[in-house]
């Protein structure tokens, strides 16, 4: 069907907006660093600016408040709610996933949803990563009988064609999926375009189809990323749909929203005119050019291109890309980053095409991750294996036979998979949470936060009532300084440049190297910091000091097992003193918000654990020592 035979939606009212810039704009672009202090100044003067509602709450916002601003995201929504009393307030949640990277039990999401509600929500809009519905009722039911909007999604993606088609993604499964919704009794359907694939063509043909399918409002999220966002707005206004969500311009393009001020001007004296204040939205918006020195100090992408293309190939959000690269740097390993993003469509295949949104865009780029540096399915994350067992739900496709036994071999839950509603697996974790926490939880929301986050958030909480001091980001580990250059004469075209990285700069003289006069010295660069180090071809790095023993040197006879990636220690399996046999998983590892099983390099007795659940860890750190019996 190409768009030529399609006639413009007869009924057309005005398009309303929802405004991204307080959750979703300084999550794609700035690691979600936007503190509570940053959004309250302007908060009041974004109320009266008109908007349907506006996104301040959901998605990472609830992870990384407590696990790296420490301030409390419960605080944050009412306050939210304080400032803003006449503009709905709207979340991203994750389903049966709430704010978290797991499915948890319908006990916590009932309490976390009734919790949210009284906190001052308006608007959920709930997902589930595979898209499978099952997931997506025990939110829905627990935001009716909280009296509020329920928003169900539905998460757009495609497969190696590229375009919406093909054997799984065609408009028969999204017009399926959104009969389901409707069905389920949602108050409104978003098309959630996590990754910015949806073309524009296709955003017409969806949207006009939809709007015959299905009588509740549509719509539509996307992502700048690909570069198509903006146009792909314009069709589905052109088509019909009732709602988009853009964000303002210091905040928007590359991987966030498409910008709302050109899309106001271009609908201007149109049906469609959204009937906001171009000046007022201008005025909102410098004020978060004032934030610009603080999150770019979060903004992991330095490239010249406004977009990136290659989205259109690996699929990956724009987010999970920033976070790849985090985390390869980190780990000394950027130069396998063109290995992750092959890999990436593959894992994906072999997992049976989820769409690449959170938590399975982390379960599949973290296992990308992991096959570039360990080999293929040789390190396998928690996530996969209860994703392979069936705890996030039915993806879209079947899921390899080969890596779905890899993954179960000695699964604690069993080697067979479910089929049923993976929430019915789980037994109720409330009552389990309040006593964890009890002596440092204060109310239900300290509750919550222990649940969702039992690690992190505990430490959190005891952050919070002076109980424990905020932990210390480990110090990178500092390569051996560069052996000096010979000195040369530079030549007549050398030039002198500031380079700022990681908010130092340094003054570095470039010389073609392809002769062009005289070269007998150069004046001497400033050492790069370690962000710039990694970034470097391989060949140039240098090799890291020892990792960190905290104070043990390994005797005869005993192995040590060390980080291979920066991390936080969940847990230890093995304890001091229990014997293993090589492969024995003993310490659990999150990395990338996901958990890595590090398992015993040799048969023998755990004779030390290092650390601290809780403790955060560099890349080779030791962590606990396997000895003979």
């Amino acid at each position: 069907m190409t768009t030529s035979r399609i006639k413009p939606a007869a009924k057309q009212a005005p398009l309303k907006i929802t405004d991204t810039t307080m959750r979703d704009g300084h999550q794609s672009l700035a690691a979600t660093r936007m503190r509570t202090q940053d959004m309250e100044p302007i908060a009041a003067r974004i109320d009266r600016a008109g908007f349907y509602s506006a996104e301040v709450w959901g998605g990472a916002t609830f992870d990384v408040a407590t696990r790296f601003l420490y301030e409390d995201p419960w605080d944050r929504l009412r306050s939210m709610k304080r400032l803003m009393p006449n503009t709905p307030l709207q979340m991203l949640l994750r389903g049966q996933n709430l704010v978290g990277y797991r499915n948890y039990a319908d006990d916590v999401v009932d309490a976390f949803v009734a919790h949210t509600a009284s906190c001052g929500m308006d608007i959920f809009r709930i997902f589930d990563a595979l898209n499978d519905e099952r997931n997506l009722k025990r939110a829905h039911e627990a935001v009716k009988a909280a009296g509020k909007h329920s928003q169900l999604c539905i998460c757009y993606s495609v497969t190696e064609e590229g375009r919406m088609g093909g054997r799984v993604y065609n408009l028969a499964y999204f017009l399926g999926k959104a009969r389901i919704l409707e069905d389920m009794g949602a108050d409104s359907i978003c098309i959630k375009d996590m990754a910015g694939l949806l073309a524009p063509p296709d955003a017409f043909t969806l949207i006009q189809a939809l709007k015959k399918e299905v009588k509740v409002p549509l719509q539509l999220h996307t992502h700048y990323t690909s570069g198509m966002a903006s146009m792909t707005v314009l069709k589905a206004v052109e088509a019909g749909v009732d709602i988009v969500d853009t964000c303002l311009a210091p905040l928007a393009l590359r991987t966030a929203q498409p910008a709302l001020e050109p899309l106001v001007v271009t609908l201007r004296g149109s049906p469609r005119d959204t009937g906001l204040d171009l000046n007022e939205l201008i005025a909102i918006g410098e004020y978060f050019e004032t934030l610009g020195p603080y999150l770019r100090q979060h903004m992991a992408d330095g490239r010249l291109a406004v977009v990136d293309p290659r989205v259109l190939t690996h699929q990956v959000p724009g987010g999970m890309v920033s976070n790849l690269i985090s985390q390869l740097r980190e780990a000394d390993a950027l130069d396998k980053l063109p290995a992750v993003l092959d890999d990436l469509p593959r894992t994906r295949r072999e997992l049976g095409y989820p769409p690449l949104v959170t938590p399975t865009s982390q379960i599949v780029g973290v296992q990308s991750v992991n096959n570039a540096l360990f080999g293929r399915w040789k390190v396998i994350s928690s996530q996969v294996k209860d994703y392979c067992y069936g705890l996030y739900g039915k993806p879209p496709q079947p899921i390899d036979p080969n890596v779905r036994e890899m993954a179960l071999k000695g699964y604690a839950r069993g080697e067979q998979p479910i089929t049923g509603r993976a929430a019915d697996e789980l037994k109720p974790e409330m009552p389990k949470a309040r006593e964890d926490s009890k002596g440092v939880a204060k109310d239900i929301g300290d509750v919550l936060t222990y649940a969702l986050y039992p690690t992190t958030g505990m430490q959190f909480l005891k952050v919070k009532y002076a109980m424990a001091q905020r932990p210390a980001e480990p110090a990178p580990q500092t390569p051996a300084a560069p052996a000096p250059m010979a000195q040369v004469q530079a030549s007549a075209r050398a030039r002198s440049f500031n380079v700022s990285v990681d908010g130092k700069t340094f003054q570095v003289v470039v010389d073609p190297a392809d002769g062009g006069g005289a070269r007998t010295a150069v004046r001497a660069a400033a050492p790069r910091p370690a962000a710039a180090r990694a970034a470097a071809p391989a060949a140039t790095q240098t090799t890291a000091q020892p990792a960190p023993t905290n104070g043990h040197k390994l005797g005869d006879g005993e192995s040590p097992i060390t980080a291979p990636m920066p991390g936080i220690i969940i847990r230890y399996v093995a304890a001091e003193g229990t014997a293993v046999k090589a492969g024995d998983t003993v310490v659990v590892l999150e990395a990338m918000k996901m958990e890595n099983a590090l398992p015993s390099p040799a048969d023998g007795v755990v004779k030390k654990h290092l650390h601290m659940p809780g403790a955060r860890v560099p890349r080779g750190a030791l962590l606990a020592v396997v000895g003979a019996k």
